[in-house]
């Protein structure tokens, strides 16, 4: 970064990330995360993060485990070198290369935070012929400057061996996702997908203020500003959608040509698992091609729920090739927004309605609730996609994208 960009960038972001980016000069992997801003003076309300961009494997959930070759993201840890270090880029290097996960690091941040998001780009270390860039796009975010919107046409991109910190002022809450976008359809396929959502103001009010005729307490929870309580849940799960085709996967892996026409995907895919391993509690991890293990699909799609609980589901697609169909057996969903918008008319009329299956196109979200009030202890339901076929892990029936509900 010369003198000339830098200045450029400088007029972008808050003035009190002056000094971080002027060590940008000495090295190309750094981080902007301020202690203060105009905004939050104190500090609270500033929220940072830091994803390395690079390859990875996971493990599919068929009887062979077939591992596949990915692209996508992972979180660069605490604990390493000072930023300021000489060894802190080579540190960051290290630890990104060949973790990548999927789905990527689920982003959860509050309505008026101030979040910090840097990406580091390591390279593909199973692809070292590749020198691809990287961008994030926020699908659906207002942002207030297009160089941070992740689309190359009218931002920037994250070259191989260099860091960019995106900058967002989250203001409006709901249940978005995020994926790189630059050769969007490949690595959209490849797998650099995350679930991204924005928790709303009225969380943090204080107790028996009065809204619309319902009081809130400290400590409950709801998926929007609805002042009348009716997005009030107990517990959350992201369900992202969507599914790969190996033989893309194995192509890019092979240094192969890439069968762009013919893609068609076999592998369906909750939160980058099929059934069964959709309902394993914990991450899974994948032994890499050379001999490490690493942590590759870290979010569970197991739903779990204390009878009289409700439950909020934040469902997203961003499947390139497909619409997708989610139900439940015996349990009613409420829609209560769609696209991180509250499903309200003009006068202010809650437009929610009951389904026992939702679709989804690429890009979309939906945000659903369910009331386990007089459900059995011990019982089992099942959310699952009506498109049979997509009940297969590749040529294996019984799988796919299904997960179970469990109630206790």
């Amino acid at each position: 970064m010369n003198s000339r960009h830098l200045a450029a960038v400088l007029l972008l972001v808050p003035a009190a990330l002056a000094p971080q980016l002027a060590r940008a000069q000495e090295s190309n992997i750094w981080v902007q995360c301020p202690t203060s801003t105009e905004i939050h003076p104190t500090g609270d309300g500033i929220r940072c993060a830091h994803l390395a961009a690079g390859d990875g494997m996971v493990t599919m959930a068929d009887d062979d485990a077939k591992e596949l070759y990915i692209f996508s993201f992972s979180e660069v840890p605490d604990g390493g070198p000072a930023e300021d270090s000489t060894e802190f880029p080579g540190w960051v290097m290290d630890t990104g290369m060949l973790a990548a996960n999927a789905p990527a690091p689920t982003i959860e941040v509050d309505e008026d935070d101030e979040f910090f998001l840097t990406i580091s780009n390591v390279g593909m270390a199973m692809r070292p012929d590749l020198s691809d860039p990287h961008s994030v796009h926020w699908h659906g975010f207002p942002n207030a400057s297009s160089i941070f919107d992740g689309n190359p046409d009218s931002s920037v991109s994250v070259l191989m061996g260099a860091s960019l910190t995106y900058y967002y002022y989250a203001v409006d809450a709901g249940t978005y996702m995020y994926h790189c976008h630059v050769e969007a359809t490949e690595h959209m396929q490849m797998g650099m997908l995350g679930n991204l959502y924005v928790r709303p103001r009225q969380n943090r009010l204080e107790d028996n203020t009065d809204l619309a005729g319902f009081t809130h307490h400290t400590g409950y929870t709801y998926a929007y500003n609805d002042g009348d309580g009716s997005t009030y849940y107990d517990v959350e799960y992201p369900i992202q959608i969507g599914s790969f085709d190996p033989i893309f996967h194995d192509a890019s892996f092979g240094v192969n040509p890439l069968p762009f026409a013919g893609m068609r995907d076999t592998y369906f895919l909750l939160n980058g698992r099929g059934y069964p391993d959709t309902v394993e509690p914990g991450a899974l991890s994948t032994v890499d091609p050379m001999g490490m293990t690493h942590e590759s699909q870290p979010v569970s799609s197991l739903i779990e729920a204390y009878a009289g609980e409700k439950i909020l589901l934040r469902i997203s697609n961003l499947n390139v090739t497909l619409f997708n169909t989610l139900a439940t057996n015996g349990l009613p969903m409420q829609v209560i927004a769609h696209d991180a918008r509250l499903l309200r008319d003009d006068d202010g009329n809650n437009l929610y309605y009951q389904t026992r299956s939702i679709t989804l196109g690429g890009g979309q979200s939906a945000d659903v609730i369910i009331d386990t009030t007089g459900l059995e202890s011990g019982s089992t339901y099942f959310l699952y996609t009506t498109n049979l076929h997509h009940l297969a892990n590749d040529d294996e029936n019984f799988g796919g994208q299904m997960t179970e509900i469990r109630i206790y």
